[in-house]
């Protein structure tokens, strides 16, 4: 489990089944998980992308080591440590004391070991038990490996700064601090160069480098949705609509007077959306490409995945839009370009000292909020996806209407499919939004990144408000149809509230 769900889970769990029951639970969840190689490269992923640097590599009592950063169990918790440490960022796992009666155990711990396993202060009897089935022994006076005890992750990346010292946590601090400590330790030990700015990115579109591409799909995302936001508060119809439908704007309010009203609601949460992913996408390339983060490329990838294959949705309802797809051959190969384009080989990111350990419980708290937030609009936009490919509209729609499909087919068979296409279309941008924010909530949570913070809340304002503001502007006010939109209103309000101070911390250079 990540912090994210770690920290403000764990009172839930330890009031259900036991404090000390609920830790080992969850390191033995992580050990199961962490043993096969699938369930190892989703941790890693799932707990921020961790990429240690180089000069993190070493040696522990002459082992070599990918990272000088590992762990000190006891033998009753070696089995699972050395299943669950690896995708968390260990790269070592020592255990000690080790006595007579504890031979067996460490043999079976260290079987099928996927990072080297160390013993600690055990005689020369027991080292020859042992030495075939470890990887080295280790000392508990040994000046050159600092065990902690505190949680301090600007300590800990302070110790690894000298070439020869290896850090290794006790129990009680990932208890304390939470599974993705190894991960934050090694992100505050890497050396970082400073961000490009605007004058390095040069005139030619040859040498333009990845994030001012993101930057440019993510600015025409915004500029699509205020356009489309403009055409429906005023023509609502253009000229291509108008020949599709073979109808005028007052005779298709002749055929329903609130099919007009409808229209409009589709058509501005549906703008409110596309300005949504353009913020992300904005705050992707400025704050996350443009420095380096490879999480941050990922996340853009993944939602853009969903987004631009969405422009297919025309195969089912048969209605092309030629602005629509103006857009996306327009933004597409711009996306291209940012994805292929190799990015940054050295770090970029500005290093924020940790703050008060309650103020990042509290956004923890607000992390978790968004992610389920997120997810939920994933669902809500594969599920109006779906609706608007078949049946096109839900109970509450034909209510507000007063009709039925068929009687709107009986007028015009090309109203139902008109309609089909601005609600399918909106379901695959709000999928693509939900990939975003669910990536971008995961990955993207540090300390002073306000990037997060901003781009965060201003996709739920674009997202959000249109929608309500429409529904109550044109009386569709059904609250079970509003409901999933007031508890994400509810939900992303606090998440950011509560992650506001550990987001846009400033470092103490800035104040």
């Amino acid at each position: 489990m990540p912090d994210w769900t770690y920290h403000p889970l764990r009172g839930v769990a330890a009031a259900v089944i036991g404090r000390r029951r609920s830790q080992l639970t969850a390191l033995r969840m992580l050990a199961s998980i962490g043993a096969r190689p699938a369930g190892a490269r989703l941790i890693a992923r799932g707990f921020g992308h961790r990429h240690p640097p180089r000069h993190l590599a070493g040696e522990v009592a002459g082992v070599p080591v990918a990272v000088r950063l590992g762990i000190s169990v006891p033998p009753s918790l070696a089995r699972e440590t050395v299943r669950a440490m690896p995708p968390l960022g260990a790269g070592v796992v020592e255990v000690g004391p080790v006595a007579a009666a504890d031979v067996r155990t460490v043999r079976e711990a260290a079987a099928g070991r996927s990072i080297p396993v160390v013993v600690r202060d055990c005689g020369p009897a027991l080292e020859a038990a042992l030495a075939p089935h470890v990887d080295g022994f280790t000392r508990g006076d040994d000046p050159r490996v600092v065990r902690v005890s505190d949680a301090s992750v600007t300590a800990a990346a302070a110790v690894l700064d000298d070439p020869g010292a290896v850090v290794l946590a006790r129990p009680g601090v990932l208890v304390a601090s939470g599974p993705g400590w190894f991960a934050r330790v090694t992100e505050a030990a890497t050396p970082t160069a400073p961000a490009p700015a605007l004058r390095d990115v040069g005139r030619s579109p040859r040498r333009w480098p990845a994030w001012w591409w993101a930057l440019l799909v993510g600015l025409g995302m915004t500029g699509a949705g205020l356009g489309a936001a403009a055409i429906t508060l005023g023509p609502v119809l253009l000229w291509y609509d108008r020949d599709y439908l073979g109808m005028t704007l007052h005779e298709l309010h002749g055929v329903n007077h609130h099919l007009v009203h409808f229209l409009q609601h589709d058509r501005i949460t549906m703008a409110g959306t596309m300005v949504s992913i353009g913020a992300l996408y904005t705050g992707l390339a400025v704050g996350g490409i443009r420095r380096g983060r490879p999480w941050a490329r990922e996340a853009y990838l993944a939602s853009g995945a969903i987004g631009f294959p969405t422009l297919f949705y025309f195969l089912s309802t048969g209605f092309v839009e030629p602005l629509h797809t103006a857009t996306a051959v327009v933004l597409f190969p711009m996306f291209l370009a940012a994805v292929r384009r190799r990015p940054h080989a050295v770090p970029r990111w500005r290093l924020v000292p940790e703050g008060p350990e309650p103020e990042r419980r509290r956004a923890l708290v607000g992390q978790l909020l968004l992610i389920v937030t997120g997810a939920g609009l994933f669902v809500g936009g594969a599920v109006i996806s779906v609706v608007g490919l078949t049946s096109v509209f839900v109970p509450a729609d034909l209510t507000f209407l007063g009709t039925d499909a068929r009687a709107l087919d009986a007028v015009n068979p090309r109203i139902v499919p008109f309609l089909a296409h601005d609600r399918a279309g909106f379901g695959g941008a709000l999928m693509s939004a939900a990939v975003a924010i669910v990536l971008v909530s995961a990955w993207g949570w540090r300390r002073g990144e306000a990037w997060v913070f901003w781009s965060l809340a201003v996709a739920a304002a674009a997202g959000f408000l249109p929608a309500v503001v429409v529904h109550g502007t044109i009386h569709y006010t059904d609250f079970v149809h509003l409901a999933p939109v007031y508890l994400g209103i509810a939900l992303t309000g606090t998440g950011l509230l509560l992650a506001r101070p550990y987001l846009c911390a400033k470092a103490p250079a800035d104040r």
